[in-house]
């Protein structure tokens, strides 16, 4: 079979590509590029401030006219970055912030880190990155790179960013440069930050992933390319169904544990005994957190699109959506023991970030929790030394410091915050449920659990 022969124009395309990439890869080696981060959360934050360490000017572009102010102040408003850290690069001339989207222009690279949550319909809300994509391809200029951190649907990248930034006349791996690389953030994890979590890249061609690897090798231990920004864009999807699926299941066993008179928590100990073929989860009074309540339904949304039905997907999302419903009915049998109803009782809970140690209330349990006691007519109050204050519906409430609450018919542990005292919990209320086994080897009979 005879092979078509190439045309002057595709060496000469090919050339160029290896040029341009060259010289960007060049930039990013000598520490002279200067990187933007769209969004400046928990994923933001902690990647800007890793660039400005390994020595890069970084500028970091949000909407909130707060966060730019306290990061030009040298402080940090995310517990896992340090304000020291923020400081010392702000001193430095390495990092700076600003709402001003023109200073995009200025920019080698940016990434996008902007949020993707869902909207009611559980359809993905892409408004956000739609909104980041218009205001780069305002002021792309040849050579950047662009890549999106922002967890969403495989296809994203491709069929939605690619378009806006060629309209403007630039071809993508020549032009510019498009990669997709999921963010992999745990905040509170003491073990794993944004430096030691490989980083999965893949680009939208050889010279994107090329380009966008050598950039994350700069502040990341480990870089990991995949064949496309499809495969990274369904990693992240993959990662984060596969707790929501497993999670699911364990508290569909706490449910049946209980039917039966028997100690889930007990039978998850014995059970990672095996040294293989178990992995263990723990049940929970539902998700938390902007990934893992959201992503499955990303991939369950895109899946219809191609006339696939996600059942197992679904049912796992069903069964971990009703677990604040289960807690408040445990609540209710609590009560009872007591002669009580939820009407009229005062309900304290401890804990009402999604997860301990944290400040993040996004898509949090103990929100679902609170607003059904609310409707009950239970009297609430809460405490929680990583939440000031809240409004959720019509519940506004402030925190209570712990040796303050009393008066209280059953204290609730929602989130498992290492700074509470859970020894002393048993003998000061009269009835408290463990949503979180905090209270593990405590034989209290006052103490209902999961």
């Amino acid at each position: 079979m005879l092979q078509r022969r190439r045309r002057p124009t595709d060496r000469q395309s090919d050339s160029r590509q290896r040029r341009n990439a060259l010289h960007l890869k060049e930039k990013l080696s000598r520490r002279q590029a200067r990187i933007g981060v769209i969004g400046l959360g928990y994923v933001g934050l902690p990647l800007a401030v890793e660039f400005a360490k390994d020595g890069f000017d970084v500028t970091g572009f949000d909407v909130d006219g707060t966060k730019v102010a306290e990061i030009n102040a040298g402080r940090s408003y995310i517990l896992d970055v340090k304000t020291a850290d923020v400081a010392a690069c702000v001193t430095a001339g390495r990092l700076r912030a600003t709402t001003d989207m023109s200073k995009l222009g200025e920019m080698d690279a940016v990434d996008i880190c902007v949020p993707t949550p869902l909207r009611k319909t559980k359809d993905p809300d892409m408004s956000y990155v739609v909104s980041a994509a218009e205001e780069i391809a305002k002021y792309i200029h040849p050579g950047m790179l662009i890549v999106l951190e922002s967890t969403t649907y495989p296809g994203t990248t491709a069929e939605v960013l690619q378009p806006m930034f060629e309209a403007r006349g630039l071809t993508v791996g020549e032009g510019f440069y498009l990669a997709f690389s999921p963010e992999r953030v745990d905040p509170a994890n003491e073990k794993f930050n944004t430096r030691n979590t490989p980083k999965v890249v893949g680009g939208t061609t050889p010279a994107c992933s090329e380009v966008a690897a050598a950039l994350y090798s700069a502040a990341v231990d480990t870089v990991v390319p995949v064949s496309s920004t499809q495969v990274a864009e369904m990693v992240k999807l993959l990662e984060n169904t596969f707790r929501a699926v497993n999670i699911g299941l364990v508290n569909e066993i706490a449910l049946m544990c209980h039917r039966m008179n028997i100690d889930v928590w007990e039978v998850i100990d014995a059970a990672k005994t095996k040294p293989f073929g178990f992995m263990p989860f723990y049940p929970g009074p539902g998700l938390g957190g902007h990934c893992i309540p959201i992503d499955p339904f990303y991939l369950s949304w895109k899946a219809k699109q191609s006339g696939f039905e996600c059942r197992f997907i679904e049912l796992a999302g069903h069964v971990n959506g009703s677990m604040p419903e289960y807690v408040v009915e445990r609540i209710s049998e609590a009560l009872n023991t007591c002669r009580k109803a939820i009407n009229g009782s005062r309900i304290h809970l401890f804990g009402i970030a999604y997860k301990k140690d944290v400040s993040d209330m996004r898509e949090s349990p103990a929100l679902d929790i609170l607003q059904l006691l609310h409707r009950r007519g239970a009297e609430l109050s809460y405490t929680d030394p990583y939440v000031p204050s809240l409004k959720e519906g019509a519940v506004c409430l402030r925190s209570v410091a712990e040796d303050e609450v009393s008066g209280v018919d059953c204290a609730v542990i929602a989130t498992d915050h290492k700074a509470f005292n859970y020894a002393n919990m048993p003998g000061r209320f009269p009835l408290v449920m463990d949503t979180r086994n905090a209270l593990k080897g405590n034989a209290a009979k006052n103490i209902f659990r999961l």
